[in-house]
């Protein structure tokens, strides 16, 4: 019986129950295709990268020829290491400014810091071709030419922001009462950063780091825009081959970039969710 004194038909409750269990399936199978069509042509380009034949809409067999091929091809040894450059110089820079860029906009109060903030998280919001333009623009107007240089100051212009963000999440949780027990214990600023701060800062500037690495690595559309003559990176490599088709050493070399990328992701979210280590003596 209900509360205003009916009674409820047992029917009428089996139709809710039915009507829950439909809502509860149609939201899982609309998981599951939202899931598929992200995921199916990741895992089709995985599999052709097997693929023994040069076709990629035939399967022949399996191999390992394809991934061997990329070491022996100087063209992508050499965008390799441009990559690498790249990514590694982007972001010791970036990861150095955007933890002092963090600590300064959550820990201090001065003139103009709502629109800091805001010129912080705009690299973040907008699109990478607009970013790209600006950048060119930039390198033109000052007269530098376009290299290595060139890509490694715009991926730092956008990476600062990234793990700025990172550092700044795990500065919101900090527990400042540590510091201060570590200053009545007769430790100085300095020795509180270093002993205190900074390892509690470790997994979050990783983070940032980690984020940074594989932003810099994946970039393509600023990268093309500041590159120069002899800095082509992976993705410019990758481009200039989709150009001649589609071949199985390409999908090879997008799978390695692909899980190299979500390896660093992962590492990077685990690193963010773990703790620090905190020295006194």
């Amino acid at each position: 019986m209900s509360v205003s004194g009916t009674v409820e038909r047992p029917g009428s409750r089996a139709h809710r129950g039915w009507g829950r269990r439909l809502a509860s399936g149609s939201l899982k199978l609309h998981g599951l295709l939202v899931f598929i069509f992200i995921y199916a042509p990741i895992l089709v380009l995985i599999i052709y990268s097997f693929n023994s034949s040069r076709l990629v809409s035939v399967w022949e067999g399996f191999t390992f020829d394809w991934y061997a091929k990329l070491f022996q091809d100087e063209a992508i040894g050499k965008a390799l290491k441009n990559t690498l450059v790249v990514a590694l110089s982007s972001t010791v820079i970036s990861t150095v400014f955007g933890t002092m860029v963090a600590l300064v906009m959550e820990r201090y109060e001065f003139w103009g810091k709502l629109p800091f903030d805001a010129l912080l998280y705009l690299p973040i919001i907008i699109p990478d071709i607009a970013m790209a333009v600006m950048l060119l623009l930039f390198f033109v107007m000052t007269r530098i030419p376009l290299s290595l240089m060139t890509i490694v100051i715009s991926h730092v212009a956008f990476n600062i922001s990234f793990v700025a963000v990172v550092v700044r999440a795990r500065l919101a949780d900090f527990d400042r009462s540590l510091e201060e027990a570590a200053m009545d214990l007769g430790a100085n600023e300095f020795q509180t950063f270093w002993r205190v701060t900074l390892p509690l800062l470790i997994p979050g500037i990783l983070g940032g780091a980690l984020l940074a690495f594989t932003l810099s690595v994946d970039d393509f559309v600023i990268t093309f825009f500041t590159a120069g003559i002899g800095s082509t990176t992976l993705p410019l490599r990758i481009y200039s081959m989709v150009k001649l088709g589609i071949t199985p050493e390409i999908n090879a070399l997008s799978t390695m970039m692909l899980l190299a990328s979500m390896l660093l992701v992962g590492l990077s979210l685990i690193l963010q969710k773990g703790g620090g280590g905190i020295e006194l003596g």
